[in-house]
């Protein structure tokens, strides 16, 4: 969920958009002036800030151009408020480095609207992953949950399949035996790395019945890997 600050020094606009933000499924966080706004930003990274540009502290260019050359603010989103409506303002907006410019008065709904344009620019969708794993000829469909190697279908456990995919979308790499039970069997398992051992050696045993043999390899004293 996104969490969007408001620097707005005007409390009932300030309120309105915060309660807005919240009922269109982000959280909010409201400030009156750009010095409660950095006392926040030391412990907390927005998605996106919503800045209004007549502030009774420093004015809303001058902290945009703050955010801007700070490397780990740089990057986040701002949309700039502003009851000034002239081409110059929005132009000095924008290439200080806003990624949009809203007029006052606005409706809530453009509101809603241009967050979530800019939000969609600044955080695009992760590239969707592969339902289907491949390595030389084991087959691994992820949503079907079934694992082939020469078209004859290998049975396995939940952990195992778990294991054995999480492998292969990490072939080349040597993984620790602590990484494979945090990844595969979650962070809060209590279970020693024993654990990984004994999934490993049945996976081995299954995958040799099949025809899949020397696939995953002991990195001694450390882990295991597969393929590379």
């Amino acid at each position: 969920m996104a969490n969007i600050f408001c620097v707005e020094d005007d409390n009932g606009i300030r309120e309105l958009i915060t309660c807005a933000l919240q009922s269109g499924g982000y959280t909010a966080e409201g400030f009156s002036n750009g010095k409660a706004f950095f006392q926040r930003m030391q412990t907390a990274s927005p998605s996106l800030i919503l800045l209004d540009i007549m502030l009774p502290d420093e004015d809303g260019i001058s902290i945009l151009k703050r955010l801007k050359s700070e490397t780990v603010t740089q990057n986040i989103p701002v949309i700039m408020l502003s009851a000034k409506s002239t081409e110059i303002d929005k132009v000095t907006g924008l290439e200080n480095g806003a990624d949009d410019y809203i007029t006052k008065p606005f409706g809530i709904m453009e509101l809603l609207s241009r967050i979530k344009a800019v939000l969609r620019r600044s955080h695009p969708a992760e590239p969707e992953q592969p339902h289907v794993l491949t390595l030389q000829k084991l087959v691994i469909d992820l949503d079907q949950r079934m694992v082939n190697f020469c078209d004859t279908e290998i049975s396995l456990t939940y952990k195992e399949f778990e294991l054995l995919s999480y492998l292969v979308r990490n072939r080349g790499t040597a993984i620790s035996r602590n990484r494979l039970l945090e990844q595969v069997w979650g962070f809060q398992y209590e279970g020693e790395t024993r654990t990984v051992d004994a999934h490993i050696k049945t996976l081995r045993q299954k995958l040799d019945a099949a025809g899949c043999q020397n696939f995953i390899h002991t990195i001694r004293g450390y882990g295991y890997k597969i393929g590379g």
